[in-house]
């Protein structure tokens, strides 16, 4: 079955079972119509066509959301290259900063691009595989100045604007 809109045809689903209201599903780019067993065809059809911009701009926002999510895949090798990068500037803001980590781990983060916690230990997202390398090395650079700093209070940013004059430039890489 299919809907118009602005002259573009787009396919849908219709699965009718023992329920009161009538919805509509966006699943893995497909349309899906649930419908109660005595809605007529016709119903349907009008209430779809109302409805026929929503769910053209919900299948735009799925593929963008799809082509993304192919975007920002991992790989083994951006693994092994994030691994690298945070190494090497974990030593390098260890010699400068006179500090460091009493565990450094590379993780999924849901909330961050890195953490530092109270016991010293330094988390950094594993969806920084894909970023630039300036980018990873502001996060860690950020993140060992909370060794010294716990906060972000306007000594922490003097800090980490001393040792990285251009950070507010490599934050914006993360976007």
């Amino acid at each position: 079955m299919i809907v118009q809109y602005e002259g573009r045809s787009i396919p849908y689903t219709l699965q009718r079972s023992k329920i009161k209201n009538l919805y509509i599903y966006i699943k893995n780019g497909e349309v899906i119509v649930k419908a109660p067993l005595r809605l007529s065809d016709k119903y349907i059809e009008e209430f779809l066509n109302k409805k026929s911009k929503w769910i053209y701009e919900k299948l735009e926002e799925n593929k963008t959301k799809v082509k993304k999510e192919k975007e920002e895949k991992i790989t083994q090798e951006d693994v092994k290259r994030l691994q690298k990068i945070v190494k090497e500037n974990i030593y390098k803001y260890s010699k400068i900063l006179g500090r460091s980590p009493k565990k450094v781990r590379i993780r999924d983060l849901k909330y961050a691009w890195g953490s530092c916690s109270s016991n010293q230990n330094i988390s950094i997202n594993l969806k920084l595989a894909t970023k630039d390398e300036r980018a990873i090395e502001y996060v860690v650079l950020h993140e060992m100045c909370h060794l010294i700093h716990m906060n972000h209070s306007k000594n922490f940013w003097n800090l980490v604007e001393k040792n990285m004059p251009k950070y507010k430039e490599y934050k914006k890489l993360l976007a």
